[in-house]
């Protein structure tokens, strides 16, 4: 018998009327950054696996099976540092938003090393994309976890 999870509450975004629309503009926002949609899935399926956000982990691998993402690399992205299928440019996003995930964990949530591998090779406006992605995953996993958004499940 499979494991059920019942919501605790309609998602806040569709019980707010005015937040599922900025939160879609918010993600559409993110696509215009130049930065390829298959490494703003990694960012955020990683984000989401940090904060054991199973709905978005779920949505997450399906996004990024849309986006072309080889099941190796999907398999591998909690282990991506040991993995030989990301590209450096990727390695750096992945850094980045586990980074910007853990805030809490050190004084220095986003070190200056972790920024600069970044910026060595993204643009500003690619950044800006990465961050913004990164935050939205956060707020995205931070709803879901609270109220319990079962995963494999629409709203």
């Amino acid at each position: 018998m499979p494991y059920e999870i019942t919501p605790r509450m309609t998602n806040p975004a569709y019980v707010l009327a005015d937040a599922a629309p900025a939160i879609q503009n918010l993600v559409k926002a993110t696509r215009q950054g130049g930065v390829p949609e298959s490494t703003l899935e990694l960012v955020h399926l990683r984000a989401s696996q940090i904060n054991g956000c199973g709905f978005c982990v779920d949505y997450g691998v399906k996004s990024a099976k849309k986006a072309g993402m080889s099941d190796e690399k999907l398999f591998a992205v909690a282990a991506w540092r040991e993995a030989p299928y990301f590209s450096e440019e990727e390695r750096a996003a992945l850094a980045l938003a586990e980074h910007a995930t853990r805030l809490a964990d050190t004084s220095d949530a986003v070190p200056d090393e972790v920024w600069d591998a970044a910026a060595d090779h993204y643009d500003e406006k690619q950044l800006a994309a990465i961050v913004l992605m990164v935050a939205v995953t956060n707020m995205f996993n931070r709803i879901n976890v609270t109220v319990k958004q079962p995963a494999g499940v629409g709203f």
